[in-house]
């Protein structure tokens, strides 16, 4: 395993921004060394032993995992450009429950190589003995991609909300490495209302990136955001997320097929969908617009919304089954800077194929646009969903 560490602070790591939030500094340790300490038994599966490999701090040399090995994320882990991060099948990585003080981040330029099997897959989790959302920070990963809150074609760069890593560019098939059959638990969580962690944060990560069959179970924030990027996601499960499941921003226009939501007793929406980052502005001025297929959404049946689309986002939706909620499809907007109704009109924004059980509202209209439900859902009751029985046997938690 190669592990040289260059300690040093994030300013000096990161370079320039065209965005900057005001969030709270994170300081890295140098705790990449092995102790002879006793790690608590997780949820996570297998048995950890005697001694455990402590993760911390910036790799500037490729970090390569090895089966059988315990290791526990202490703090940051930050893979520098040009590096790699291997976790092979099988393993488990815990992570010590300090919140969002420890996360691994594959930064611009650097991949994770983590491609587990369905009978063998990678898990990350919490290393507390009784585990729960948020004991971690999760799993970032920044690559150069084309996001809509810096100027189309430009190089420039924005800020993740957590750690001010750099995340954007043009390069829209740009490789961050390989997801499979990987379930991230107990993650997520936030510092403050405009800083966040979720399950898995993917900031502009390009088309060249692989990621799939990856489940996050019992996450404190949303499972999978994604701002901005073009990367094509699939077999992809949440379970349990206490905010939203699915998020997106900054203009992602990647593909999301298989998609599975199950609600627990907390959580927000299924879908939270926004075509720009409302913070700041919308510079390319062009929004959100990825392909959806084979979705599965069951709620709890609490009265709350399945799938919230504002912010002037498009995106057409095939093939989706929505079960327990008061609202399926919520739109919001207006006619100014947030046209979502006009995404409508246009054809950019749609349902085909849907299957509505114990919903009581199919369509609320909140965009200053008129259409009607017609305009916006075509197939009512042709909807099949995915196949997450097939598709995440053996691998997944928590599904019912």
């Amino acid at each position: 395993m190669k592990n040289k560490l260059l300690i040093v602070g994030l300013a000096a790591v990161l370079m320039t921004a065209c965005e900057s939030k005001d969030t709270p500094e994170i300081v890295i340790n140098d705790n990449s060394v092995t102790n002879n300490t006793t790690i608590n038994e997780g949820d996570g599966g297998g048995d950890p032993g005697d001694t455990v490999v402590n993760l911390s701090g910036v790799y500037t040399e490729d970090l390569t995992l090895e089966s059988g090995v315990d290791y526990l994320i202490t703090g940051p882990v930050l893979m520098a450009d040009g590096t790699t991060l291997t976790i092979p099948a099988g393993l488990t990585v815990r992570a010590q429950p300090v919140g969002v003080n420890a996360y691994i981040a594959i930064q611009q330029g650097a991949r994770i190589n983590a491609s587990g099997t369905g009978t063998n897959p990678i898990v990350l989790t919490s290393n507390s003995s009784s585990p729960s959302a948020g004991d971690w920070g999760g799993l970032v990963i920044c690559g150069r991609a084309s996001i809509n809150s810096t100027a189309a074609g430009s190089t420039d760069t924005a800020t993740s909300e957590v750690g001010g890593l750099s995340y954007g560019g043009n390069v829209d098939n740009d490789n961050s490495g390989t997801l499979e059959y990987v379930r991230i638990e107990y993650a997520g969580g936030a510092i403050d209302g405009n800083a966040e962690l979720n399950g898995l944060s993917m900031y502009a990560v390009g088309s060249g990136t692989t990621v799939d069959f990856v489940q996050i179970f019992e996450g404190s924030d949303d499972g999978v955001e994604f701002f901005g990027g073009t990367v094509n996601a699939s077999h992809i499960a949440v379970v349990n997320a206490e905010d939203d499941s699915i998020d997106w921003t900054e203009g992602f226009t990647g593909t999301l097929t298989n998609i599975y939501v199950q609600h627990g007793a907390s959580h927000d929406k299924a879908f939270e969908c926004d075509g720009y980052n409302t913070d700041f502005s919308n510079e390319t001025g062009t929004y959100s617009a990825p392909t959806v297929t084979n979705v599965t959404v069951i709620g709890a049946n609490d009265g709350s919304e399945a799938i919230r689309l504002r912010a002037g986002t498009q995106g057409i939706f095939t093939n989706v089954v929505i079960t327990d909620f008061d609202e399926a499809f919520d739109l919001d907007g207006d006619t100014g800077d947030n046209p979502t109704g006009q995404g409508v009109l246009d054809g950019l924004l749609s349902v085909t194929d849907v299957t509505f059980n114990n919903v009581t509202t199919k369509l609320k209209n909140d965009t200053g646009y008129t259409f009607t439900e017609a305009d916006f859902i075509s197939g009512d009751g042709n909807g099949t969903g995915t196949d997450v029985a097939s598709w995440g046997a053996g691998w997944t938690v928590g599904i019912n």
